[in-house]
């Protein structure tokens, strides 16, 4: 009788874990492509898009309007939310998730045939803006999408650890960004902006290719299928979440907080390095010694959240960072490379993948599965929209001044208060049963 019993419980647990690491895997190479295209644009927008899309001038006037062309992708975001969190909570996670991922690859190869300002004036800028606009739009829902299907096909107890599979994609993707663009740095500047740049946004295909055909063979996770089947999903998501999840919303908007150190790091941190004279090379093998190692270490934190809690991993990672970041710029104010190399891979694959490779399992656990994807991908964009417009706001305030580092590393700093406030005031989620989590919806 025991076998007996055995077997099929057996069977149904390995249906359940090949499910988990099918969702995961998913979930990585979207985070890898999603990533990829933002980073080639942060890269590019610190190095290229001053020079080529906006008219001769003040090169600090042109690196903070090409900033603004990096910010607005964040103003989108909010939308795409809302507009895919509502499919997703509708139609279901999948569809949902191949709808992003196709916008995102089709606008990133697009950047890579525009004409520059040289040949198309003021149309360059204005066509950058709108392509910009449609990977925010994507990324607006993707991150949210895949942590919340990655939860709910996740192995009780074991939520934290699959979930976070989407932000080793993310890191992976930063990494072939900048594998992507350390061929372009290294080209002569003339053929660098001529044609050079171009490369990395053609890549992006490649990618999308990939992850789309992973995406398209997953299924929805049962726990929604269960909703759809007995008729038990909501008309309007959106407006349900706010009616009975409020408190969560504002929880996830102030962890999301905690997204600024990297983003600012990987854009207004490259062109102060190079401001100050790093190469623009060496920074790019910064980034990619930490992500690389960011891979694996978030796993590990996450795994660790599954066992002791998503709080005080979370906490603890985002108050790492707002203290390392006085390291960051402090050493790179000074140009010794090897104490760049240290502080940054501290900060990208110790503190903040603490606290980023928490939240795609936390802030999913904060909400019902009838409003989960609008609820988290709605409240995560609040941080990152703010996080987008960082780098310009660091470039106004340190201004020309080399030594003028400080308000850029405070900029981080408040942030992380924001976000280490949010964690106080959320529920412990790492032990509730999937089907219990969130507030009542009916």
């Amino acid at each position: 009788m025991t076998n007996l019993a055995s077997g099929p419980a057996t069977t149904a647990d390995e249906r359940q874990l090949k499910r988990a690491r099918k969702a995961a895997l998913a979930a990585f190479l979207g985070g890898a492509l999603e990533y990829y295209d933002f980073f080639i644009y942060a890269t590019a927008a610190s190095l290229v898009f001053s020079k080529i899309f906006f008219p001769a001038g003040d090169p600090t006037i042109a690196l903070i309007a090409s900033f603004a062309t990096f910010g607005v992708a964040y103003v989108a975001r909010p939308f795409g939310a809302i507009v895919f969190g509502h499919l997703g909570d509708k139609i279901g996670r999948k569809n949902t998730l191949v709808l992003t991922l196709a916008l995102m690859g089709t606008a990133t190869f697009a950047i890579g045939i525009l004409p520059d300002f040289t040949a198309a004036g003021y149309l360059a800028p204005t066509l950058l803006v709108v392509l910009r606009l449609l990977q925010g739009l994507s990324a607006g829902a993707e991150t949210a999408g895949a942590s919340a299907l990655s939860t709910e096909e996740a192995p009780e107890g074991k939520r934290g650890f699959f979930a976070s599979f989407a932000m080793s994609g993310i890191s992976a993707g930063i990494v072939l960004a900048s594998l992507a663009f350390l061929p372009v740095a290294a080209m002569g500047e003339a053929e660098r902006l001529a044609w050079g740049w171009r490369i990395p946004f053609w890549l992006s295909l490649v990618v999308l290719v990939v992850a789309y055909l992973v995406r398209r063979s997953l299924d929805e996770p049962e726990v929604f299928e269960e909703k759809h089947d007995h008729g038990e999903l909501v008309k309007l998501p959106f407006a349900k979440m706010f009616a009975t999840h409020p408190a969560q919303f504002f929880q996830v908007a102030l962890m999301s907080f905690e997204t600024v150190t990297n983003t600012f790091m990987q854009s207004f941190g490259l062109a102060y390095a190079v401001s100050v004279g790093v190469p623009a090379s060496t920074m790019l093998w910064v980034s990619i010694l930490g992500n690389v190692i960011a891979i694996a270490s978030q796993p590990f934190f996450a795994a660790l959240s599954d066992k002791f809690g998503r709080r005080p991993v979370f906490i603890g990672g985002v108050l790492g960072s707002g203290a390392m970041i006085f390291v960051y710029f402090s050493v790179i104010s000074t140009g010794n490379i090897p104490m760049i190399f240290l502080a940054s891979t501290l900060i990208t694959a110790g503190t903040y993948s603490m606290s980023n490779a928490i939240y795609p399992a936390w802030f999913s656990e904060l909400f019902n599965v009838k409003v989960r994807y609008s609820g988290m991908a709605i409240g995560l964009q609040i941080g990152i929209l703010c996080a987008g417009f960082t780098p310009l706001l660091g470039t106004a305030l340190v201004g020309g001044d080399k030594a003028n580092w400080g308000p850029a590393a405070w900029i981080v700093a408040a942030s992380t208060v924001l976000a280490v406030a949010g964690a106080l005031w959320a529920r412990e989620t790492h032990k509730t049963p999937l089907r219990e989590l969130g507030n009542p919806v009916s």
